[in-house]
């Protein structure tokens, strides 16, 4: 772990696990106090005082003999979402040019491609059943400079009628469009994490790094949400921009987005 970071190690530790978590990567249990010592580059005491977080939020159980398992999401979550602020809609036609420009000046490279049944996160994200076939796919993308992005997605079962060859070449959106999805619109947070081992191998930084976390869920005309994508940016390499414009008088305290645009570095 870096020790440019303005936090206590352990403290990073638990912010990577906690955010794999709830992605659900931690199914058959948690990687042992020897692996997370090797992965993280810190003494078990850190990595204890790391699970000892967890478990003090109630993410995980560890019982001795038999390991560490997780409980569920974070307990903070619901609440989170249900005090967050509402999130406009991405105009169609400024995510597509978005889609294409991305396409054109950078390169992709498809690490995983996976049915899977659909729990927690995922399944509540898409509106679906517990246990509902997904397709799950890893890629990471990368410019002239290195890598740029690591971007997980997760599609309906019934929609992803494409491979790891056609991921390789066009965009999920572009390819289900082309399967007749009439993609209406997406809406988006855009937040912060810290690069664990395995994302951290490959863009190439150190484990612990800041991220830009853009998670986009994307819906047809109709509502249905047919693309739920966790995207983590080298902030070096890439940046958001949004274009405000002011609302109301002089007096006025509200800001409106007006563009929405990627660079890359």
């Amino acid at each position: 772990m870096p020790d440019t970071l303005p936090l206590p190690k352990y403290h990073q530790i638990y912010l990577v696990l906690r955010e794999q978590l709830q992605e659900g990567r931690f199914a058959q249990g948690l990687p042992g106090e020897l692996a997370l010592m090797q992965q993280f580059g810190v003494a078990r005491v850190t990595v204890r005082r790391a699970l000892q977080e967890l478990a003090g939020e109630g993410l995980i159980a560890r019982e001795r003999g038999r390991g560490t398992r997780p409980l569920g999401a974070a307990r903070g979550s619901a609440d989170e979402r249900k005090a967050a602020p509402q999130v406009n809609t991405t105009r169609l036609t400024g995510l597509l040019e978005n889609l294409v420009s991305t396409s054109l000046n950078t390169t992709v490279r498809v690490l995983e491609v996976t049915s899977m049944a659909a729990h927690g996160e995922v399944a509540q994200a898409l509106q679906l059943a517990d246990g509902a076939s997904v397709q799950k796919a890893v890629r990471v993308r990368s410019t002239r400079e290195g890598p740029l992005s690591h971007i997980t997605t997760w599609v309906p079962g019934d929609l992803a009628h494409f491979g790891k060859r056609e991921l390789a070449k066009k965009p999920i959106l572009v390819l289900l469009e082309e399967a007749g999805v009439r993609v209406g619109g997406a809406r988006q947070t855009i937040s912060a994490r810290l690069a664990d081992g395995q994302v951290a191998s490959h863009l190439g930084i150190a484990v612990g790094s800041a991220l830009l976390a853009v998670r986009r869920l994307i819906h047809d005309e109709n509502g249905r949400p047919v693309q739920w994508l966790h995207g983590l940016y080298r902030p070096d390499r890439y940046e958001y921009q949004m274009q405000l414009s002011r609302v109301g008088d002089i007096d006025a305290k509200v800001w409106v987005s007006r563009e929405l645009s990627a660079q890359f570095h």
